[in-house]
């Protein structure tokens, strides 16, 4: 008996002693691991920098329009979403060093594809020139006799000059909503220098450009409304 009694209270004390250390072991555990993180935080990678965002905009736009004669109408012109040709319906800022070659800015991108961007400045130029009783954005519940189809073409940062250019490229058409006739049909070709060569330089340049283009484009919708 006096054997067995020593064993069990050898193993008490065992466990005593392991009661009391477990504790302070896990709570050694902790702070080792919240050091060795600490020390492995220099260790990571930094954030990767964010994207600068551009708009396609054109304040004199409007004053521009305004200066076209329009036709007195009562009806209303539906503007229909712009196409977007084959490699320009992307938000990502095009730029070309050679023929027939498309490159993006890895950095820089429109706001939304110029496309999109593009149809409320042509349903306000339109509106604001005066030519028409009122200019909506198709689809619409407005019953329209006019739609004006239009597909961007090419918006692009010409790196084969010096300096470089911006072009900025439409195709419209006037259609009878009625008969589904098409009654004019014209392609809009802007270039502009462009300050800097860097894609804000482009963004300035392109935007020069869309001034010059809705203006265009409000001429042309007024006079073939007639």
């Amino acid at each position: 008996m006096k054997s067995n009694d020593t064993a069990w209270h050898a193993r008490g004390c065992a466990f005593v002693r392991f009661s009391a250390v477990a504790p302070a072991a896990t709570a050694l555990a902790s702070v080792l691991a919240i050091s060795l993180l600490g020390g492995c935080s220099p260790l990571l990678p930094p954030p990767p920098p964010t994207d600068n965002i551009y708009l396609l905009e054109a304040r004199t736009a409007p004053a521009l329009a305004r200066s076209v004669p329009p036709p007195k109408r009562d009806f209303v012109l539906a503007v229909s979403m712009p196409r977007a040709r084959a490699g320009f319906d992307t938000a990502q800022m095009i730029w070309v060093r050679q023929a027939h070659g498309l490159e993006v800015y890895s950095r820089n991108r429109w706001a939304d594809t110029p496309a999109r961007m593009l149809a409320p400045l042509f349903v306000q130029t339109l509106e604001r020139s005066g030519a028409f009783h009122t200019v909506v954005l198709s689809p619409s519940s407005a019953s329209a006799m006019l739609r004006l189809d239009t597909e961007l073409i090419r918006l692009q940062q010409d790196f084969t000059v010096q300096p470089s250019k911006v072009r900025l490229t439409l195709g419209a058409q006037l259609v009878d909503v009625g008969t589904q006739r098409v009654i004019a049909t014209e392609e809009f070709d802007e270039t502009e220098d462009c300050a800097t060569e860097d894609a804000y330089g482009g963004v300035l340049a392109a935007n020069l450009a869309l001034e010059r283009l809705l203006a265009r484009l409000a001429a042309f919708s007024a006079e073939h409304a007639r």
